[in-house]
């Protein structure tokens, strides 16, 4: 049982690496991006190219699927994401579902459809036993590594000036472009980290949830739940949120694998009833 707990834990964490842009860019640009598991993919792609074409090794794939994957974020925000800002919801959502399905069929020419294999570590291979509980050990470095980015991300949020200009353009920007922040430009930024940390989460989550074409397809709808339930006033709720999941999924599918979508599902429902802005939304939040 708390084998099961710690790998919903550590599932949890990898879940929110991969939605917390999604939900850092939908509450600061209201911005309905679908196509936020195109660039989980291509982080994916990233570490597996680099390892099996380059021989790189695995972590140091990791901060180039993260900066490879910003770099992408920003040139498609400059180039396609900011002409559709204004456009209504339902042009974005379009657009952003037609960029998943062109990402999925470029991959699927160019690569293959076949399931990508991630060579781990050995250091980071196997369990080991932690007062009678299995512990693997790359889930355990998920979760520090995953913990570690969310302290991050808070204190940028709270205690830096980048921050503060954030969380200004987000409650008012035209106000805070008065005060004389470049509103594009923290735009700009915020949407290239969001990116580079769907590309990080991806490169962590090859070896655990596999990697294919169809992987902006089949996780899309756990980054939106993800997102729904947490809220996107906040770091907190999407973490929240996320370990909510990432356990009742694992637990689930393990006790009734026949029903572990509906139980997700099922506990979404509820919790959306209880608090339909999320569970950390901002009193007065719309």
């Amino acid at each position: 049982m708390l084998t099961l707990l710690f790998d919903g834990i550590a599932y949890g964490m990898l879940l929110f690496v991969l939605a917390v842009g999604l939900a850092v860019t939908l509450g600061l640009m209201n911005f309905i991006n679908l196509a936020h598991g195109a660039f989980a993919m291509a982080g994916g792609y990233v570490t597996v190219l680099l390892m099996d074409r380059a021989g790189v090794p695995f972590l140091a794939t990791l901060p180039l699927a993260f900066v490879l994957t910003a770099a992408a974020g920003a040139l498609l925000e400059r180039t396609l994401y900011r002409p559709m800002v204004a456009k209504p919801h339902l042009d974005q959502v379009l657009f952003s579902i037609g960029l998943v399905f062109m990402a999925s069929a470029a991959v699927d020419f160019f690569i293959g459809s076949q399931q990508q294999i991630v060579k781990l570590p050995a250091f980071l291979g196997g369990r080991f036993e932690l007062g009678g509980v299995g512990i693997g050990k790359y889930r355990l470095f998920i979760v520090v590594l995953c913990a570690l980015l969310a302290v991050a991300l808070q204190l940028v949020l709270v205690r830096t000036r980048f921050g503060s200009r954030l969380r200004a353009a987000v409650d008012d920007p035209r106000v805070a472009s008065g005060l004389g922040i470049d509103v594009n430009r923290v735009f700009l930024l915020t949407f290239a980290a969001g990116s580079g940390l769907a590309g990080l989460g991806g490169a962590l989550g090859a070896e655990v949830l596999g990697l294919d074409p169809s992987f902006p397809l089949k996780f899309m709808v756990y980054f939106l739940i993800v997102v729904a339930v947490g809220g996107t006033s906040s770091i907190t709720g999407p973490l929240l949120a996320a370990l909510l999941l990432g356990i009742a999924d694992v637990f689930g599918k393990y006790h009734a694998p026949k029903l572990g979508a509906f139980i997700v599902t099922t506990l979404m429902i509820v919790i959306l009833l209880w608090r339909p802005q999320g569970l950390f939304a901002r009193r007065g939040a719309g």
